[in-house]
């Protein structure tokens, strides 16, 4: 049977990962899928059946929620421990996107996201079989992250190879979507042509459950005895792209002060920085696993500052969307990383925080000292600022329609 004109069809998904994985990606895009099935269209979301942090974690097969056809993925993702084991799974998971998209029926539309990178080239082969157009909303950049890293060089076929895949995608495309104007800078500094289809779209809050948590009622302070103390928070992925030198630096000549700790609270590669320092020990820093989604509100608001890293490489490569989150649940800012950036243009369009350079460890125990002997009213005016932008800036349900109407019209 064919389908009527006047039909929505179906929306395919491409993501790696999606909830209940918490990783940020795959949160993003169940957001996005969420709302397109509110409006009438019919959605199917590919992801892995493992978890991205921890392959051990398995999900289940097929799921429909809100809406939304979910099909998970056997062989799709081995972790994050190996380079090799990664590019393994998402080869994996790039072949059966291909078959499965090849066979969605009704299919109008492909989204596809940077988890993994190559899921870019099923998105446009599926687009080109099937002629629909493809959508790909960029999460980060590669292999613009690799190389700032230091994972790749220039020289790898890995690297020329999706370097090429970056210039299809720019070519073919129905709209490329970035996150921050510098994202989308450095994605039209890669193609020649001025009339390529980009639009903006950055990311929002991710939580309808984050919300301010006065610290007398917070029952996760008192748990984690950290009660009375001025909490310095990085929340999140600890990843080399949010490198945590300085910081941790600060911490330690800040020792001296028993009214000031900083909390670590998530995982990633960076994480070992904080547990090294922690059995060497470090006595003001508190580490902590990511927690339960129904803890994100005492967790974040546990924090009297929320500290937001972004390595000097990476401007225009990831986008530090953590800050949605510190700011929603009523928190200023410690932001370390270069200037400009997404960051810096919050900072200065609302004052919500304090700006340190990576490697200037004193500006940094000068910012933090000024946090650790600010009154309490100070800091909540402060974050109250940081609330009010978040929530005018970035309204979930306005930035996921402006998406949703770049891929199935207004």
């Amino acid at each position: 049977m064919r389908r009527r004109q006047d039909e929505p069809g179906t929306v395919l998904v491409l993501s790696q990962v999606y909830p209940p994985d918490p990783a940020a990606v795959g949160q993003y895009m169940a957001d996005a899928s969420i709302r397109l099935a509110a409006k009438g269209t019919a959605v199917r979301v590919l992801a892995a059946n493992r978890g991205y942090e921890d392959p051990s974690t398995r999900y289940a097969a097929r799921e429909r929620t809100a809406g939304v056809q979910v099909r998970r993925l056997p062989l799709s993702s081995s972790g994050k421990t190996n380079l090799a084991g990664r590019l393994t799974g998402q080869l994996s998971f790039v072949v059966q996107c291909v078959v499965r998209g090849l066979l969605t029926r009704d299919l109008t539309a492909v989204l596809c996201t940077t988890s993994p990178p190559f899921a870019t080239a099923a998105g446009l082969f599926i687009g080109w079989v099937r002629r629909v157009p493809v959508h790909y909303w960029l999460m980060d950049i590669n292999p613009d992250q690799a190389l700032a890293t230091g994972q790749l060089r220039k020289t790898s076929l890995l690297v020329k190879g999706l370097d090429w895949l970056n210039r299809q995608a720019l070519r073919r495309a129905a709209t490329i979507i970035s996150l921050d104007r510098y994202m989308e800078d450095r994605m039209r500094s890669k193609v020649d042509d001025p009339q390529a289809a980009m639009a903006i779209v950055p990311p929002w809050p991710l939580d309808s459950r984050v919300r301010p948590v006065d610290h007398t009622d917070n029952s996760f302070r008192e748990r984690h005895g950290i009660s009375g103390k001025r909490v310095v928070m990085y929340s999140g992925n600890h990843s080399p792209v949010h490198p945590l030198n300085t910081l941790l630096a600060a911490a330690s000549r800040l020792e001296h002060r028993e009214d000031l700790v900083f909390a670590f609270v998530g995982g990633g590669l960076e994480k070992r920085r904080v547990d090294d320092a922690i059995a060497a020990g470090a006595r003001n820093l508190l580490s902590l696993p990511y927690q339960p989604l129904e803890e994100i509100a005492t967790s974040l608001a546990a924090a009297d500052i929320h500290v937001v890293v972004l390595g000097n490489q990476m401007r225009g490569i990831v986008h530090p969307s953590k800050v949605y989150n510190a700011m929603l649940v009523g928190r200023p800012l410690l932001y370390v990383g270069p200037r400009p950036s997404h960051v810096t243009d919050l900072m200065d369009r609302h004052d919500i925080g304090w700006e340190v350079a990576h490697g200037d460890v004193a500006q940094a125990v000068e910012a933090l000292t000024a946090i650790a002997d600010a009154d309490t009213a100070t800091l909540q005016k402060l974050g109250q600022r940081a609330r009010e932008a978040v929530l005018g800036e970035f309204d979930p349900t306005l930035l996921s329609d402006r998406l949703c109407s770049l891929i199935i019209g207004d």
